[in-house]
């Protein structure tokens, strides 16, 4: 059976192997710290739920001094045989083929594989069935992307590990942010938020809630960085009691264009470092900011697209 447990060990064996190729690059600029960095997250996704929760914290907390004090490094992997630039123009849009793999193959796992059997035995876990597709997902595109330029699986590993370099401590960015918002709903932010919408907003009204909750999850993703850190406290506050609970609100359908009116919010923060601010650096534009200013003229007008789809579909 294929389970989450799976994607989590081959995970921690890719930054394990992050972290041992940095100690042995001569060259690295910092190869002690960036060693130390992916080799305790190799040790989180390999052995966490064996650690006690007091070691996992304080490993946790090395992870964010080492990336706080700018203790992550660049090293040089092996030179390309091939120019990025020329194989771009070779294959051209055949390049987005094994990234589109990775949604497809994610909703084939989740909706019609989910429930498949081998000899009586499940073919996938019956919980987390989506993360699991989505891990198997990548690794399909990784082949995928291989057989399309022609290129061994160490060559993708040698790439991944330049761009691992180059983004450093943002690349976590994601999992932390929606850590966050998990221990925001923990410590009540959610009922906080509740009583403020409560106060400001009238319960009866439905549009007023819709902009509410659709507004909330944009403002909170751009303060927070990250949508999936804004869902669990916008839900809880917003969408479930007075939306879901209150109005009769569809769950589901809630919830979809709630995540999509966050990603509004995404585009026009520099909170979402990994997805505006690492982008222009890797590109060496002028301006950090750039991605962020050409994307708010999507934005906007998408936000307001979320908000009448959200209230034209929930309530159905």
């Amino acid at each position: 059976m294929i389970d989450l447990q799976l994607i989590y060990w081959l995970s921690g064996a890719y930054f394990a192997w992050l972290a041992l190729a940095a100690i042995h690059d001569r060259s690295h600029s910092r190869p002690k710290a960036n060693a130390l960095f992916w080799g305790v997250l190799a040790l989180l996704f390999l052995a966490g739920e064996r650690l006690p929760n007091a070691v996992v914290g304080l490993l946790v907390v090395v992870l964010a001094l080492i990336a706080g004090f700018g203790g992550l490094g660049q090293g040089t992997p092996a030179r390309r045989d091939r120019d990025p630039a020329e194989e771009a123009r070779r294959h051209g849009h055949r390049l987005f083929l094994p990234a589109l793999i990775v949604p497809l193959f994610t909703v084939l796992v989740a909706v019609l594989l989910k429930d498949v059997e081998i000899a009586g035995q499940r073919l996938f876990g019956a919980q987390q069935t989506t993360l699991v597709g989505l891990g198997l997902a990548c690794l399909i595109a990784i082949g995928a992307a291989c057989l399309l330029v022609r290129q061994s699986p160490v060559v993708a590993l040698a790439e991944s590990r330049r761009l691992c370099d180059a983004i450093g401590w943002a690349a976590l960015l994601p999992l932390l942010l929606a850590t966050l918002g998990s221990v925001f709903t923990a410590t009540g932010v959610g009922e906080a938020v509740a009583g403020v919408a409560t106060a400001v907003v009238p319960a009866d009204n439905r549009f007023a809630l819709v902009l509410a909750y659709a507004l909330g999850m944009a403002l909170f993703t751009m303060i927070m960085g990250n949508a999936f850190a804004a869902f669990p406290v916008m839900t809880a506050g917003i969408g479930l009691p007075l939306l879901v609970q209150g109005q009769g609100a569809d769950a589901a359908s809630l919830a979809a264009i709630g995540m999509l009116s966050g990603y509004c919010g995404t585009l026009m923060t520099p909170m979402a470092a990994n997805f505006n601010l690492i982008p222009a650096a890797l590109l060496e534009l002028k301006d950090p900011y750039g991605v962020i200013r050409m994307q708010i003229g999507t934005a906007i007008p998408l936000l307001a697209c979320n908000i009448v789809l959200m209230y034209l579909i929930v309530f159905r």
